[in-house]
């Protein structure tokens, strides 16, 4: 159900040949971001792309009247930024840790050398690319045709999908409000009477900003997708 909704590109690194791995990982470099410090911004000039190897990412555009407009958060294991670098043109929106995070960056020469190079990351690179458009269409459609009721329902369904850790029994949402509204396409006042009924209603649990979902099912049924 929610691979309908991520990226998933997860696969490219242990998918590639180990040499063409190995390339790859040693023309990475590491750098530290904070909380709420900005990767790249709407507009600027691409000088190549970025491995998130731990943290998350929020990606997102402004609207007409100055509000964010999460189009993504990036999970640790995904690649970034590296359409404006295969068209050659400006980033479309801006990328901001939410969260403390590490991340490698791959200049565009060393880029376009492993994809001069290796075929198959060439495959992988373009299956994860068409695969992002089928995404951003998907969620598109939901901000276009969804309540707020059934869009905060499978935000946070997307986002039980990414915090969750495979060897911890229970999952924390850790996001705020703001960035769970902007995710969701409204505003914070209306998403706080929204997880007040789901709270009211024993779909979730609250702790501060950390939100656990206790019915699964239920919020799949609210979120009206099977």
């Amino acid at each position: 159900m929610i691979a309908k909704f991520t990226f998933n590109s997860q696969y490219i690194l242990s998918e590639l040949p180990s040499q063409d791995r190995d390339f790859l990982e040693n023309i990475m470099v590491d750098k530290k971001y904070r909380k709420n410090q900005p990767i790249f911004t709407e507009g600027t000039l691409p000088s190549g792309i970025f491995y998130l190897q731990k943290g998350k990412v929020k990606k997102y555009k402004m609207d007409n009247d100055g509000r964010e407009q999460i189009i993504y958060i990036y999970n640790a294991g995904e690649f970034f930024g590296y359409s404006s670098v295969l068209s050659e043109s400006s980033y479309g929106d801006t990328t901001v840790a939410i969260e403390n995070a590490l991340i490698s960056f791959i200049t565009i020469n060393d880029f376009n050398e492993i994809l001069k190079n290796s075929s198959s990351f060439s495959r992988l690179l373009l299956k994860s690319l068409s695969h992002e458009f089928s995404v951003l269409a998907n969620l598109m459609a939901v901000l276009s045709q969804r309540t707020v009721r059934e869009r905060v329902a499978l935000n946070l369904l997307i986002l039980h999908d990414k915090y969750k850790v495979d060897d911890m029994p229970n999952t924390y949402i850790s996001l705020s409000r703001s960035d769970l509204a902007n995710m969701a396409g409204t505003v914070v006042e209306t998403l706080a009477r929204v997880l007040h009924d789901f709270k009211h209603d024993k779909l979730i649990a609250t702790n501060g900003r950390k939100i656990q979902l206790l019915n699964i099912e239920s919020l799949v049924q609210v979120a009206n997708f099977y």
